[in-house]
């Protein structure tokens, strides 16, 4: 089945039956998230630069509001399952994403409320 314009924006309950290429609209607080990482990246200093090419793709996507395919979504649940570790035990030490990379970069997959809103996204979406 082909992929329309018309589906731009659809979230994945609203799309699943259809057997269409099913795509996620991140919610505004995890596009809010991914823009203050990529802020906070480019007011540190080189030394406390984060991200990977593949973070920085995520982060823009992020914060552009990009439509998410399944497959984005999985790769979200891996990155903030293995980090959430290290961006809690920064913030516990009272660190900013200008003065951690582990903030920076989890806040660059879309923070901590991103994990759930993929999980749930990939729940609706029977994966």
């Amino acid at each position: 089945m082909g992929y329309s314009n018309a589906h731009v924006g659809i979230t994945v309950s609203q799309c699943a039956h259809n057997g269409v290429i099913i795509m996620a609209r991140p919610t505004q607080t995890i596009r809010n998230a991914a823009k203050r990482a990529l802020e906070a990246r480019d007011k540190a200093p080189a030394s406390r630069k984060s991200m990977t090419l593949t973070g920085l793709a995520r982060a823009n996507q992020l914060a552009r509001g990009d439509n998410l395919s399944i497959q984005t979504l999985k790769r979200m649940v891996s990155f903030l399952s293995r980090h959430e570790g290290n961006y809690k035990r920064a913030k516990a030490k009272g660190l900013s994403a200008e003065e951690s990379p582990a903030i920076q970069s989890y806040l660059g997959w879309g923070g901590p409320s991103a994990l759930a809103w993929a999980k749930r996204e990939l729940q609706k979406a029977g994966r």
